[in-house]
């Protein structure tokens, strides 16, 4: 199964439709693999909580799939990378995809955009990754 990192704001962007609601419908219907680290999570759930998400339940639902492993994989180890120096936050993501062996970073951060790629890991778009059809070959 494709493993692919979700930057934050294609995470929360899904709860708004378009396309990042369609690579999390590709992650619930176990068409991907999301990679996640502890960090990742937890700035999940803040940014849902700053904006204020109504349905309290939907965040009880997301951190119970995490916390279950549901079509994800976790680590507690990665690299410390410094690559992004700009917003060295956004290192995170590309630490996982390393520690991971993911081969995609889902965002449209454009610290994590402009680097497009980093090794063998391609930073893309939720569009980008649609079009691409790399989620249906594997």
């Amino acid at each position: 199964m494709l493993r692919v990192v979700i930057d934050t704001n294609i995470f929360i962007s899904s709860f708004f439709g378009g396309a990042p609601r369609e690579i999390i419908d590709l992650w619930k219907t176990g068409q991907i693999t999301i990679c996640l680290t502890q960090e990742i999570v937890e700035e999940y759930i803040k940014v849902l909580n700053r904006l204020g998400l109504k349905d309290k339940s939907e965040i009880t639902n997301l951190t119970k799939l995490f916390a279950e492993g549901f079509n994800s994989i976790f680590t507690t180890k990665t690299p410390n990378l410094n690559i992004i120096k700009d917003d060295p936050d956004d290192n995170k993501f590309l630490e996982c995809a390393v520690a991971l062996e993911s081969k995609i970073i889902i965002s449209g951060d454009k610290h994590l955009k402009d680097i497009k790629r980093y090794i063998n890991i391609e930073i893309m778009s939720p569009r980008e990754f649609l079009d691409s059809q790399t989620w249906r070959q594997i």
